[in-house]
C-alpha cells in the first residue's frame, strides 16, 4: 500500500492552465541543453570523405583532364544529388531520434486548478506544485511544502546515502534530476532547465549518445574490407589496361575508377542507420517506446521474456471481487446488494483508507464502499484521523485513529496483510489458522486479500506500537486484477514463435500460479519463491529454472541474479520492470522494458524499450517487428551483394576480354541511385513474413553478413552477370557496334534490379509471384526505374554522356531475352537449393 498523502494536499490549487502556459512562454521549455542536430556543412564534409565519392571526384577530375566535360559534370553533379539524398536519410533519422528523445523525457505530476494532472517535463513552469512518490526523477529545483522524502542526490555529490528533506527553507530544496527513493510530497518549483542546479554544471541527461550496434560495427568493418580489396584489385586492374591492353594511363586509371565503385558496397551502413532508426519509429505506433535504437537489432532474437504480473499481464486495475466475514459468510461481486452484515467490515476497510488514495487497492475500496454505503450512517467523508501508524518491515498493517463520540475515546480502522492483522488481534491458534486457510483459498483464485479489523482506545498518550491496542477482526477483503484479454493471443504467439515466458513477480505463489492459469502463461504448476532462490546455489538455481516459468515472492536483487543466470545460459532475455530498484535488472537484460504508466523514471532511464500502455501485448508487437526489421535488413544486404557482382563483372571482364568499354563511372553513379533507395525505401516498408512469429527465435551472433547468406547473393549475382556479358559478346559478334550492346546490356541490367529486389523479397516462392505486392513502394520503385531508362536512352544529352544508342526492334529483343534468361536462372537458383532456403529465409 501507499504511504499517505500529504495532509494539506486536499487544498492545494496549483497554477491555473492559462498562467502556466504564460509562464512557459515567458521561460521557455524546462529543458536541459541537448544534442543539436549535425550541421548541413558537416553531413556534406562526411559523405564527400567516403571512398565512393572520393571516386566520384577523382573520376570527375580525370574527365575534365581529359576533356569531356559533359561526363565530368554529370559525375560532379551527381555528388550533389547523393549529398541531398543523404541530407534527407540523416534529417529523417535525426527526426526519429529527436521524437523518441522528446517522448522519453521525464514526466511530471503536478497539480493544476486543483487537478492532478501528469505533464511532460518540458512543460513544468516556475510556480508548479510537483507532486513526488518513491522513484520519481524530480523534474525541476523546487522547495518541498508538504511531506517528508529522502532523495537521492549522488548525481550532484557522489555521496549514495539518501538525504532526508522537510518543508522548510533549511532543508526542504530539492535539485533536478535526483530521485526520491522513500516517501510522498509536494514541493514548489523554483527554477527549471540551466537555472537548476544541475543545468549549471552542464548536465544534459534529456539527450543521451546512441552508441552503435554490432550489426553497424560488423557492416563498417565490412565496407572497409572491401574498400581495401576493391582499391587493390583496381589498381592491378588499371596497371594491366594501361601496361597490357594498350589503354591510355588516364582511360586505364578512370577503369580502375569505376572498378572500385562497382565493388564498394558503400549502401550497407545507410541500410543499417536508417532500418534501425525507422524501426524505432515503426515500433513507438505499437505503443513501445525506443529509448536506445541498437536494441531493435536485438528484439529478433529474444528467446525469453520475464515479465511482471501486475500491469503487464494484468490491467492493474483493481476491484473489490470478495467479502468475507469471520462465520465464513461471503460476498462476492456478482450479488445484486450488500447485505447488512458486510456493512461495517467495508466501513472500516474505508476508514482505513485515506480520503484520496493513490494505492491500486485503496482506490477499490473506496470506490466499493462509495458504490454501496453512500446514503447510510457507514460513510464518514467528513472524519479526518488524529493519529496514523503506518506499515512497517515489522508490521504489515496500518491504523488510522479517530475521535469517538465519549470524551478522551478513539475508533481504530485497520487493514493490511491477513497475518498482521490476526496477529494484532491475538485470537488464538485455531481461530487464526482458519482465517488463513481462507487466505489460501482466496489466493488460490487470483485474489489479493487484506485482513480488516476495528479497536476502540481510551487514553491521551498514544501508544507507541499497535500492538499496544486491543482489535477485533471484522473480516477479509479480496482484491483482483483482472488480466488483460489481449493477453492469451499474444501469449500463445509468444509460444508459437519460441519465445519462453517466465514470470516474475513479488505476489504471493498462489496467486501467480492463478493468474498464470488464467492466461495460459504455462502447463507446469511448480513455483520457485524468493528464499528458495536464495537456498540455491547458482548451478543448481540454473537447473530449476528449467523447468519452471514462475517466481514469486521475488526481491529486485533476486530477479537481477535470474537474470544474470539466464544470459550466462545462452538465452537473450527481455525484461520487464517499473521501479527503482528494477534499474539494475533492467541494464543487465539484453532488452529491458520499463513500464511507461507506472513505471518511475529510474526505470525508464535504465531500460532500453518502454510500454507506453504498459500491455504485455505491445511487447510482442515489438518482438514481431523486431523480427521483420532483422528480416529486412537481410533482404537488403543480399539485393545489395547480388546487385554488385554484375556490376563488378560488366566493369571488369570486357577490357579482360579487349571487348569495348561496357560500364563507365557515369554508368555505375546512376545505378547508384536506384541501388540507395531501392534498400532503403523499399526494403524497409516490406510486411512481416507470414511464418515470421511460427518460428524459432535467431540466435543472437547471426547476422545478415552471414556466409550463407552472402554466398546465395552472390551465386545470383554471378548467374545475372554470366547472362549479360553473354548477350553483350553475342549482340557484338552479330555485328552491333559498342553503343547499341552497351544500350541493351545497360537496359537489361537498370531492369534486372528491379528484378533481384523482387527476387530478394520472399526466398520461399518465386520473384513473380507475389505481384501485385503488399510494399506500396515496388510500384514507384518501378515507376522511377522506368523514367531514369526513358531519360538516359531518350535525352540526347544523357545519352551521349552515356555512350548508348536509341535501342532498337533486334536490341529491344535482345534485352527481353537477357531478362527472361535472367527470371529462368533465378528460379532454378531457388529450386536448386531449397533445402537451405528454409534456413536462409528464416535467418
Amino acid at each position: 500500500m501507499s504511504s499517505m498523502k500529504p495532509p494539506h494536499l486536499a487544498s492545494l490549487t496549483g497554477l491555473e492552465p492559462a498562467e502556466a502556459a504564460r509562464r512557459q512562454a515567458a521561460q521557455g521549455p524546462n529543458l536541459l541543453p541537448g544534442s543539436t542536430p549535425k550541421p548541413i556543412l558537416a553531413i556534406a564534409f562526411n559523405v564527400l570523405t567516403e571512398p565512393m565519392f572520393l571516386m566520384l571526384l577523382v573520376a570527375g577530375g580525370l574527365y575534365l583532364a581529359l576533356g569531356d566535360r559533359a561526363e565530368a559534370a554529370f559525375l560532379l553533379a551527381s555528388v550533389f544529388v547523393i549529398i541531398g539524398i543523404t541530407l534527407v536519410q540523416e534529417r529523417k533519422t535525426q527526426r526519429a531520434l529527436e521524437s523518441l528523445r522528446e517522448l522519453s523525457a521525464p514526466r511530471a505530476l503536478v497539480i493544476r486548478a486543483g487537478q492532478e494532472i501528469r505533464i511532460p517535463g518540458r512543460e513544468v513552469v516556475c510556480g508548479d506544485l510537483l507532486v513526488l512518490h518513491e522513484g520519481d526523477r524530480v523534474a525541476a529545483d523546487a522547495m518541498l511544502r508538504d511531506g517528508n522524502l529522502d532523495v537521492d542526490e549522488s548525481l550532484l555529490t557522489g555521496e549514495s546515502a539518501p538525504v532526508t528533506k522537510s518543508p522548510g527553507e533549511a532543508g526542504g530544496q530539492l535539485f533536478a534530476s535526483t530521485v526520491i527513493t522513500r516517501g510522498v510530497g509536494v514541493a514548489e518549483v523554483s527554477a527549471i532547465a540551466t537555472a537548476t542546479a544541475v543545468g549549471r554544471i552542464g548536465q544534459a541527461l534529456a539527450s543521451t549518445a546512441e552508441p552503435i550496434s554490432r550489426l553497424q560495427q560488423a557492416s563498417r568493418q565490412l565496407v572497409r574490407n572491401l574498400a581495401i580489396a576493391g582499391l587493390l584489385l583496381a589498381i592491378a586492374y588499371s596497371l594491366l589496361s594501361w601496361l597490357w591492353d594498350g589503354h591510355t594511363f588516364i582511360e586505364s586509371v578512370l577503369s580502375g575508377v569505376a572498378l572500385t565503385m562497382a565493388i564498394l558496397p558503400e549502401e550497407i551502413p545507410v541500410i543499417l542507420a536508417v532500418f534501425l532508426a525507422l524501426g524505432a519509429w515503426r515500433i513507438s505506433k505499437h505503443k513501445v517506446l525506443t529509448r536506445r535504437v541498437p536494441a531493435v537489432e536485438t528484439l529478433g532474437a529474444i528467446s525469453v521474456l520475464a515479465v511482471d504480473k501486475t500491469g503487464t499481464l494484468t490491467q492493474n486495475r483493481m476491484q473489490v471481487a470478495e467479502l468475507r466475514l469471520t462465520d465464513d459468510s461471503c460476498h462476492d461481486e456478482n450479488a445484486a446488494e450488500l447485505p447488512e452484515p458486510f456493512h461495517e467490515l467495508v466501513e472500516f476497510a474505508m476508514l482505513a483508507t485515506p480520503a484520496d488514495p493513490f494505492d491500486p487497492m485503496e482506490k477499490a475500496i473506496s470506490h466499493f464502499g462509495l458504490h454501496w454505503l453512500t446514503g447510510t450512517e457507514h460513510v464518514h467523508a467528513q472524519w479526518s484521523p488524529e493519529m496514523e501508524y503506518g506499515l512497517s518491515p515489522d508490521i504489515l498493517a496500518m491504523t488510522r485513529v479517530f475521535r469517538g463520540e465519549a470524551r478522551a475515546q478513539h475508533l481504530l480502522a485497520t487493514k493490511g496483510a491477513p497475518e498482521a492483522v490476526t496477529d494484532l488481534c491475538h485470537l488464538p491458534a485455531a481461530e487464526a489458522a482458519a482465517i488463513h486457510d481462507r487466505v489460501e483459498a482466496m489466493a488460490a483464485r487470483g485474489l489479493r486479500v487484506l485482513g480488516v479489523a476495528r479497536g476502540e482506545w481510551q487514553g491521551s498518550t498514544w501508544p507507541q506500537h499497535q500492538h499496544d491496542f486491543t482489535f477485533r477482526f471484522l473480516g477479509l477483503v479480496g482484491f483482483i486484477d483482472p488480466p488483460r484479454p489481449e493477453v492469451p493471443a499474444a501469449i500463445a504467439e509468444c509460444r508459437s514463435a519460441g519465445v519462453r515466458i517466465i514470470m516474475l513477480t513479488g505476489d504471493h505463489p498462489v496467486t501467480a500460479r492463478a493468474i498464470a492459469r488464467q492466461v495460459g502463461l504455462s502447463d507446469r504448476a511448480e513455483v520457485i519463491t524468493g528464499p528458495e532462490i536464495d537456498a540455491l546455489d547458482d548451478d543448481a538455481l540454473r537447473l530449476r529454472l528449467q523447468r519452471v516459468d514462475l517466481c514469486a515472492r521475488l526481491k529486485p536483487e533476486q530477479k537481477l541474479r535470474l537474470v544474470q543466470l539466464l544470459r550466462e545460459g545462452g538465452e537473450v532475455v527481455a525484461m520487464t520492470g517499473d521501479g527503482v530498484n528494477d534499474a539494475p535488472a533492467l541494464k543487465a537484460a539484453d532488452v529491458g522494458v520499463a513500464m511507461g504508466e507506472r513505471g518511475t523514471d529510474v526505470a525508464r532511464e535504465a531500460a532500453a524499450l518502454v510500454l507506453l500502455d504498459d500491455s504485455f501485448a505491445s511487447i510482442v508487437s515489438a518482438i514481431r517487428q523486431g523480427r521483420r526489421i532483422y528480416d529486412n535488413i537481410t533482404k537488403a544486404t543480399r539485393f545489395v551483394f547480388a546487385v554488385h557482382v554484375p556490376i563488378i563483372a560488366l566493369a571488369l571482364v570486357p577490357a579482360l576480354l579487349h571487348w569495348p568499354v561496357l560500364l563507365m563511372p557515369v554508368h555505375i553513379v546512376l545505378l547508384e541511385l536506384l541501388i540507395d533507395p531501392a534498400c532503403s525505401i523499399v526494403f524497409e516498408a516490406e510486411p512481416a513474413a507470414d511464418d515470421i512469429m511460427r518460428r524459432p527465435p535467431r540466435a543472437a551472433w547471426e547476422s545478415p553478413f552471414a556466409a550463407a547468406n552472402l554466398r546465395y547473393a552472390v551465386t545470383q549475382g554471378l548467374g545475372f552477370a554470366g547472362i549479360l556479358l553473354s548477350g553483350y559478346g553475342l549482340l557484338l559478334g552479330r555485328g552491333l557496334d559498342a553503343a547499341q550492346g552497351r544500350s541493351a546490356v545497360f537496359i537489361a541490367l537498370v531492369l534486372g534490379l528491379f528484378l533481384l529486389t523482387l527476387a530478394n523479397r520472399d526466398l520461399s516462392r518465386p520473384a513473380l509471384a507475389r505481384i501485385p505486392a503488399k510494399n506500396p513502394w515496388l510500384s514507384r520503385m518501378f515507376g522511377g526505374v522506368t523514367l531514369l531508362l526513358g531519360i538516359a536512352v531518350g535525352a540526347p544529352f544523357f545519352r551521349q554522356v552515356m555512350g548508348l544508342a536509341v535501342p532498337g526492334v533486334f536490341m529491344l529483343l535482345a534485352t527481353a531475352g537477357m531478362l527472361v534468361a535472367a527470371v529462368v536462372w533465378l528460379e532454378l537458383l531457388r529450386r536448386s537449393t531449397r533445402g537451405s532456403l528454409r534456413e536462409a529465409a528464416a535467418h
